[in-house]
């Protein structure tokens, strides 16, 4: 057993008559005997019907929450996930429950600093400038009929189409007045480049096959769509030119020369942000390879269902259920599960390294400073104090926010 692991058994006797007690009360407002009006049966009566044994669940349960409280309180024990509880012994007179509880591993902080990384140097090419106005161009490019002329890459394609499967018609697989832009990879692989070079009012059918990684019933068959052009669109590209400017918000820019300087710094800008978490990741990672600490099971798997929940939160927000995604991609929990360890993994080993480096260079804040980043967050938020502590937790989770920050702070810049 690790050193982190701690059984704990508890006795509970008055505490248990208690709860016995309380989940008698409850029970009794709905239980049924002839003779009694409900809610009514005596103590015993109800015993001699159901047996004390029908109290022993929800009882059990009232008294976890009893002796959990009881062992914190008396052995200052900190888990890091839920404990695991085991019922020994039930019986009229007491109950008896062993807890696992698992704290923090021991953590022994390797080279933090000096590890011989450097961070790149950032430039910025002529032509990244070039590219980036062209996606500027293209964003703000005006949708055209293409009158004559035939479908390319890029183009958006309004379409009626139908699918067919073994001779019969494709559930979903109909559309009028669609638009698709060739290239986007919206539909399955073959139809975008089967509508190139076609003219508006032409007809083609397709004959192509679902992929390997499509949904379970689908996968590999064969599937033809009848589809029709109803009309081409192009992109029209904006000018460069004054208008052009204040579109995208430029009110200093006046001429091209202008435009790429400012667009060279937007990318330094950007890239710089983007060098510093690498840094910080490459730094992470190197000092993290040389902390010692033994990750249970447990640890892990609780990380792994916490990231599963966030996933499945964002699934939601985009309209899809959790096992609608396991039905489409032909995965299940498992697979998710097994496939999320090694950044569970990464991510517990980073927190204890930071919350190391927190230790050894006895980084704290005073409350007049934790005072100041949470109303410094707030008002970043557009929000009160109250609000933003309602949202984040409490002051101590600000406060060991600040912490761990400026123990990154530290590892970067002392490597």
């Amino acid at each position: 057993m690790k050193k982190n692991v701690h059984e704990v058994e508890i006795k509970l006797d008055k505490e248990w008559q208690e709860c016995l007690d309380k989940t008698f009360k409850k029970k009794a407002k709905d239980a049924k005997v002839d003779g009694f009006r409900k809610g009514n049966v005596p103590k015993d009566i109800y015993l001699k019907n159901f047996g004390i044994e029908s109290l022993y669940p929800d009882a059990a349960n009232e008294a976890i929450q009893i002796a959990y409280k009881k062992i914190l309180d008396e052995q200052k024990i900190v888990p890091v996930i839920e404990p695991t509880v085991d019922i020994t012994g039930i019986s009229d007179a007491n109950i008896i429950l062993k807890f696992t509880f698992i704290t923090h591993p021991e953590v022994t902080l390797g080279e933090y600093k000096n590890l011989g990384l450097k961070k790149e140097k950032v430039t910025v090419s002529a032509k990244e400038v070039d590219d980036e106005i062209e996606h500027l161009r293209g964003h703000m490019a005006d949708m055209v009929v293409k009158e004559n002329g035939v479908i390319a890459e890029g183009d958006t394609a309004v379409i009626d189409f139908k699918g067919y499967v073994d001779g019969h018609e494709l559930e979903g697989g109909t559309g009028e007045n669609f638009p698709l832009e060739i290239g986007s990879h919206s539909f399955i692989p073959g139809f975008e480049e089967g509508l190139v070079g076609l003219k508006t009012g032409e007809t083609k059918t397709l004959n192509l096959k679902f992929p390997e990684n499509y949904v379970a019933d689908l996968k590999n068959k064969d599937v033809k769509f009848d589809v029709t052009v109803k009309e081409i669109k192009t992109r029209s590209l904006p000018e460069i030119n004054e208008d052009f400017f204040k579109d995208l918000g430029y009110e200093d820019v006046h001429n091209l020369e202008e435009l790429k300087a400012k667009i060279k710094a937007d990318i330094k800008t950007q890239k710089e942000h983007e060098n510093e978490d690498k840094f910080l990741e490459e730094c992470l990672n190197k000092a993290a390879s040389n902390l010692k600490v033994e990750i249970n099971e447990e640890i892990i798997d609780d990380e792994i269902h916490r990231m599963i929940d966030d996933y499945a939160n964002r699934l939601a927000q985009q309209g899809l259920d959790i096992n609608k995604y396991y039905e489409i991609t032909g995965t299940t929990a498992e697979d998710l599960h097994k496939q999320m360890e090694p950044e569970a993994e990464k991510r517990i080993k980073y927190r204890y390294l930071i919350e190391a480096i927190v230790d050894a260079e006895k980084i704290d804040f005073t409350d007049a400073e934790v005072d100041k980043k949470a109303s410094e967050m707030a008002e970043g938020y557009g929000i009160t104090v109250d609000e933003l502590l309602r949202a984040y937790g409490t002051k101590d989770i600000v406060k060991y926010d600040m912490k761990m920050r400026k123990a990154m702070e530290i590892l970067t810049k002392n490597n």
